[in-house]
């Protein structure tokens, strides 16, 4: 579009000034973008970047005026070289043709759209055309009064005059440059430049020729962009690119010892001020909180900048310990806290910060980024309106877990988690009652993990009903292989996991893993943890009904760890009581024992009777223990001391158990909370 305005013959500056704003009003004024598709609030919670729509609109109008201006000069090298090849035709056809390729010369150099200009190697002026009178506003009489050097601009660099004096001794041929120059006004002009050496017949410098192309329109609408490209629209601050360049300039021009601060700043419950006050005040809202970053901290030398939506950042550079950062956040969350006076009123907002202080020579910008983003959310998480100070050992704590619930998928398929046995012993006589199953992880790189690494893991990602599934079936086949031949009372004891207590298909799945496995309902029992059970809803009341009709055992597994309230059991199909480990701990001694703890322990176990529920101890890890459970007349235990978990094949050597039924690790996770 913009070369064909100069192919039109609109190629007065006018043009572009006037055809540049309407397109730029016409962004500002449109109720949909070009594309259709509704642009993202700039104020949403959580905003990403700008949004491309107006993004793209001004490249289009960038675009529009780099087309216009390379027309224009491709048309001023068009020019430059037709005046040149009439010029030199001129000379060689003197003798025949003087009059025509006089004309011919003429006609361009009158005609042409750019100012010309030709001097001689002195610096005389001896000829303008017609657009360098009108551009620079001298008469041509003025300009033949004048040398070259009386038009440079005070603030030309050397290397104006460097090339100058080079072109006018026959060092070069040509030269190329954005100039200033000022008109006879005073006004400064910005123009581009080109000067070419004319040589005689014998090759000898004769003249010197400029083509001068206003381009000030130009440099000032790439001056506008540029600007926009690196500073928000909304609220003036340095944008997500500018941030980021400014950030990685920091990093490698770093010093040894040099160091760096962030405070990674956002909004608490901004979401809640566009969906009640409407997308405008939110706008409002931001632009004031920038202003009055700005004002606080800009003057200080330091970085402000909104990364999207209503993530701020301020970047400290040279910043001398974290008591420096800590104190600046404390001071924005002052700052941000007063009242805000908007349009519609005063709004009152809070706001969250992650603060990372680190030594920068060794660290990426990304890196440092991700880190203050880490821990803005820790701030989040433990509260509105603090700071959270980047912990490196938390940070590898959670990058841990997000590579662990990368690669769970990845796990599942290649079949690197199995489930190991622990024996479940009654107290009495020490013989085997039954087993829990219990999942593991063989992690290529951290070795063999237990649940508590991975199945919290699995519940967030919305794998545990899958993996509760395969680890039942899985359970389900080992327990027929070691006790289906006898009916005795012998059971597997399996962790449900409360999300699964809640799906509607574990009835289903229940006596699916039963029927495949040929497993009698009687030597299955699920354990079901004590929070799960507490207010339980109209579908996991059901479930629990059904399953118990149908057979199956259920247990309150790590019971006293929640609300110990016996009353709701009578109203539950529970067949046991699995009491927590934490309450054995003052029993491990022969000593004499805490009588609080003793008759604490003793009256659960009483009441749990009362209800004919049978009591199964965890954690045992002392013969003293047993005495003492076996006093109070527990039922059964499980622990290190009556037996750790193992995989099947050691469980069925140590137990003198038959398998004839051989099994492949299991392609599960962990069915459940409070695994051991």
């Amino acid at each position: 579009m913009g070369a064909a305005l100069v192919d039109a013959h609109f190629t007065s500056p006018r043009t572009l000034s006037q055809t540049v704003p309407v397109l730029l009003e016409g962004l500002s004024d449109t109720d949909e973008p070009v594309t259709g598709r509704p642009p993202a609030s700039a104020g949403e919670e959580g905003g990403g970047d700008v949004d491309p729509i107006p993004a793209r609109w001004r490249g289009l109008v960038a675009g529009i005026a780099e087309g216009f201006n390379a027309a224009l000069q491709e048309r001023a090298l068009r020019e430059q070289e037709e005046i040149i090849d009439a010029a030199t035709e001129a000379r060689e056809q003197a003798r025949q043709e003087l009059q025509v390729s006089e004309e011919r010369f003429r006609a361009v150099f009158d005609g042409a759209g750019i100012g010309i200009g030709i001097g001689d190697l002195d610096g005389r002026i001896l000829e303008v055309n017609p657009a360098l009178v009108r551009l620079l506003g001298y008469s041509a009489e003025d300009f033949r009064r004048r040398e070259v050097r009386e038009f440079m601009h005070p603030a030309d660099v050397n290397k104006v005059w460097q090339l100058y004096g080079e072109l006018i001794r026959g060092e070069r041929d040509h030269f190329r440059l954005e100039k200033q120059f000022l008109r006879s006004t005073g006004e400064s002009v910005w123009t581009d430049l080109t000067v070419s050496l004319l040589r005689d017949g014998q090759g000898r410098p004769r003249y010197q020729l400029a083509l001068i192309h206003d381009v000030t329109a130009l440099r000032q609408l790439r001056r506008q962009l540029e600007f926009e490209a690196r500073h928000d629209p909304l609220t003036g601050l340095a944008n997500r690119k500018m941030f980021l360049d400014h950030l990685a300039h920091l990093c490698a021009a770093a010093a040894p010892g040099s160091r760096a601060g962030l405070c990674y700043l956002d909004l608490d419950g901004f979401k809640a001020v566009n969906d009640t006050l409407g997308h405008e005040v939110g706008d409002q809202l931001l632009i004031a909180v920038a202003q009055r970053l700005d004002t606080m901290i800009g003057g200080r030398g330091h970085l402000v900048a909104r990364l999207g939506g209503d993530e701020f950042v301020v970047l400290v550079a040279g910043s001398s310990g974290s008591t420096q950062l800590v104190a600046l956040a404390e001071e924005i969350l002052a700052a941000v806290a007063q009242p805000l006076p908007l349009d519609s009123g005063q709004v009152q907002v809070t706001a969250s910060i992650g603060v990372v202080e680190r030594a920068i020579a060794d660290i990426q910008p990304a890196e440092l980024l991700r880190a203050a983003d880490m821990t803005l959310y820790w701030a989040k998480a433990d509260g509105k309106s603090q700071w959270a100070l980047f912990d490196p050992e938390r940070d590898a704590r959670d990058l841990t877990r997000y590579s662990l619930s990368s690669a769970l998928p990845a796990a599942l398929a290649a079949e690197d988690l199995l489930v190991h046995y622990q024996p479940i012993r009654r107290l009495a006589d020490g013989s085997l009652r039954g087993v829990e199953a219990l999942v593991r992880w063989n992690h290529q790189r951290m070795g063999l993990l237990g649940p508590e690494r991975f199945v919290g893991l699995a519940e967030q990602s919305g794998l545990i009903g899958v993996l509760g599934r395969q680890v039942l079936q899985a359970a389900c086949r080992q327990a027929f292989a070691w006790f289906g031949a006898h009916r005795d009372g012998s059971f597997v004891s399996v962790n449900l996991a409360s999300r699964q207590l809640r799906e509607e298909s574990l009835v289903d799945d229940v006596r699916q893993a039963l029927t495949d496995s040929g497993l009698p309902p009687h030597q299955l029992q699920l354990e079901i943890t004590e929070s799960a059970m507490i207010g339980t809803d109209p579908l996991t009341d059901h479930t629990l009904h059904a399953l118990a009709d149908m057979g199956v055992r259920l247990a309150i597994d790590d019971f006293g760890t929640g609300y110990s309230n016996l009353t709701y059991l009578r109203r539950l199909p529970v067949d046991e009581l699995k009491l927590d480990g934490s309450f054995l701990r003052e029993l491990r001694g022969s000593g004499q024992a805490n009588s609080t703890d003793l008759r604490l322990v003793a009256s659960m176990i009483s009441m749990a009777h009362i209800l004919q529920l049978t009591v199964t101890a965890e954690g045992i890890e002392t013969q003293a223990q047993v005495d003492r459970l076996v006093a109070m007349g527990c039922d059964a235990g499980q622990g290190t001391h009556l037996g750790a978990p193992a995989d099947p094949a050691e469980l069925s050597r140590s137990l003198g158990l038959s398998c004839d039924v051989p099994l492949a690790p299991v392609t599960s996770s962990a069915p459940g909370e409070g695994d051991s």
